[in-house]
Order: C-alpha cells, then structure tokens, then sequence
C-alpha cells in the first residue's frame, strides 16, 4: 500500500497538477508560470508546444522595499521583457499557490506593465 505524505507541499503539487491539466502555453499565447519560495518569487513565460522558456525573471536583482513590493516590479520587469520579444498575452499560472499576497503582486505588475492576462 502507496503512503502519501499531506504536506502543504504534497497539497500545492496536487493542485498545480489540476491547473495545469487544464492549461496550455502557446508560442502567442505563453504559460505565465509562478513559484514563490520563502525568500524570493519567480516568473516565468513559457511556451508549451516546443518546451521553451521565453522570458524569465526573479526578484533577485530588485532591492530593499517589502517582498510584495519586489513581487510587483518582478511581474513589471517581465512584461517589459516580454514585449520586447512582441508577445501581449498570457495565461496566468499560479503553480499551486493562491491568488494572494505576492502570487496576486506578479499578475498585478504584469497587467501594469502592459500584458493582457
């Protein structure tokens, strides 16, 4: 008999797994990817059909201010990236996380920077 661990890590990975069966990333239309470590936030553009990270991006390289505050220039600096590379859309996925806090600071900046969601 399989034990399974119900960690709040084992919860977010099950959840993230029921997003993304219903989400697809395409080269005009890119998966909007989101991880949030303890410390820092990522983000990400990703296009499906051929497995290819377009645009990427951290809060490593913005300082001081509050986490949501870097979360929200991470979300402003991948859309300028972002059209950059011509690209308007993308769909916004949460890994997992719930839409609050610095997960909801990234889409936030993303829409400020100009991309559609």
């Amino acid at each position: 008999m399989k034990s399974t661990k119900n960690t709040k890590i084992e919860h977010r990975k099950r959840r993230h797994k029921r997003i993304r069966a219903k989400m697809f990333g395409t080269a005009h239309i890119p998966r909007l990817s989101v991880f949030r470590s303890n410390k820092y936030i990522y983000a990400q553009l990703i296009d499906d059909e051929h497995g290819k990270t377009l645009v990427s991006t951290s809060d490593h390289k913005v300082k001081g201010k509050t986490k949501t505050d870097r979360a929200k220039e991470t979300g402003k600096m991948l859309a300028e990236e972002a059209k950059k590379k011509k690209i308007t859309k993308a769909v916004f996925d949460r890994g997992g996380f719930t839409y609050h806090g610095r997960v909801r600071a990234v889409a936030l900046g993303v829409r400020e920077g100009g991309l559609v969601l």
